[in-house]
């Protein structure tokens, strides 16, 4: 028997009930970005890799599909990696800089970008976790002020209350208040960024892990133990002013206020009663581009983040655009999926229009035409024999609705 064929390792296929799902989680969120004045934009899923390769993606630049120049013989070539001249995208966020630092002049500013779509990265497949996945995100270029931040994090909130999610946690932090804090722990500026990579395992590993791995790393034993002093007392620090009280003197105040301001000016939405937003210390995100406020959002039954993001000012400047604010939120698709109730998806009603071979067709067409006038989805489904099963079978395969083209009744339910 031949063997069955099967996707690309690390890819899947979408089913029709979860493609209507994801489809409509899709339409949902867009809807509700589109309410602040979020408009939609496309970019190429091939990006020159001078771009993706720009040193701001973090540990996703080692994770990059790479394609060939055209017209390249591989022939005695042994470094095939430096024959590859373009990549897959492996987010969102590097290819709107560089549609922005194109497309400038014939933007408004600030401009309000809303894109999904897939992204890939060659990570090592295992559950829950695909190279290729789906990415929604928001963007405002053009906005210094904090209200770029706020206004992602109401809309970003909106979004997921609109899908049914009721439950969740933004969790807020500042990057400048961790290179703050590291400079004032003893740590010298040419590591702070290697630090953090540590620090970000925080949750995985405990504070007793973070300091294994720093001192095994070479760092100063009294910057090592002053920083996992603050990261423990920080841990129940869930407010601005709680956050205050557990910082070493010495700091710039003004992240702090920054995330003051933040944390007093977002609007969760009440369909999200159970929802809250935290002060978390320990919250890195892995991205080099990250440059003030940064963010993240959890939800119960999940281990990693269901949305996240950050003010990334520096990106658009650095790839040879003019130097531009920018701030975005970022929803994982596939993460949100997981964690929804299928019944929050709200779908018409299915009509399975029972048909026989000896009537006429134009009549079958006609009904059908009719009843999607009237507002169902309809399905033709034809029956031969005595029929026997074909209720079962309507059932299993999701139809609510049942009419006979034969008798051009109007459709009942399935069960009567």
């Amino acid at each position: 028997m031949a063997q069955r064929p099967s996707p690309v390792r690390g890819m899947r296929d979408v089913l029709p009930d979860a493609a209507e799902r994801r489809q409509w989680l899709e339409s949902t969120i867009h809807h509700e970005f589109s309410r602040f004045g979020y408009r939609p934009i496309e970019t190429p899923a091939l990006e020159d890799l001078r771009f993706l390769e720009s040193g701001q993606g973090g540990d996703n630049e080692k994770l990059i599909f790479k394609t060939l120049r055209r017209g390249i013989s591989l022939d005695g070539v042994t470094d095939v990696a430096s024959l590859a001249d373009s990549g897959l995208r492996f987010d969102l966020t590097v290819p709107l800089a560089r549609f922005y630092a194109t497309n400038a002049p014939s933007l408004p500013s600030p401009f309000r970008a809303v894109q999904i779509g897939p992204v890939w990265r060659a990570e090592r497949p295992q559950r829950g976790r695909y190279r290729q996945f789906t990415q929604c995100d928001i963007d405002i270029l053009g906005e210094a002020s904090l209200l770029a931040e706020i206004e992602l994090l109401s809309a970003g909130s909106r979004a997921l209350a609109a899908v049914g999610l009721a439950e969740f946690t933004v969790r807020l932090n500042h990057r400048r208040l961790l290179t703050g804090l590291l400079t004032v722990c003893g740590f010298a500026n040419e590591t702070h960024a290697n630090v953090l990579i540590v620090v970000d395992k925080l949750d995985k590993i405990g504070v007793e892990g973070v300091e294994r791995e720093l001192a095994e790393a070479g760092h100063p034993r009294s910057a090592i133990t002053t920083l996992s002093e603050v990261l423990a007392k920080a841990e129940s620090a869930t407010e601005p002013d709680q956050l205050a009280q557990v910082l070493p003197s010495g700091m710039d105040e003004e992240p702090l206020e920054e995330l003051r301001t933040i944390a007093a000016a977002v609007v969760l939405p009440e369909a999200a009663h159970k929802a809250r937003l935290v002060m978390d210390l320990s919250l890195v995100r892995g991205m080099g581009y990250y440059t003030g406020p940064i963010f993240e959002v959890a939800a119960p039954g999940l281990g990693s983040s269901i949305a996240g993001g950050g003010r990334y000012d520096e990106m658009i400047g650095r790839i040879g655009g003019r130097p531009t604010s920018a701030c975005g939120f970022s929803i994982g698709f596939e993460r949100l999926a997981e964690v929804l109730d299928s019944a929050a998806v709200r779908r018409e009603s299915r009509v399975a229009l029972l048909w026989r071979s000896e009537q006429d067709l134009a009549q079958v067409t006609t009904h059908a035409d009719r009843l999607r006038a009237d507002g169902y989805v309809v399905e033709t489904v034809h029956v031969g024999g005595k029929g026997k099963g074909v209720y079962k079978r309507l059932a299993a395969a999701g139809f609510d609705l049942v009419a006979q083209a034969l008798d051009g009744a109007e459709p009942r339910p399935l069960s009567s």
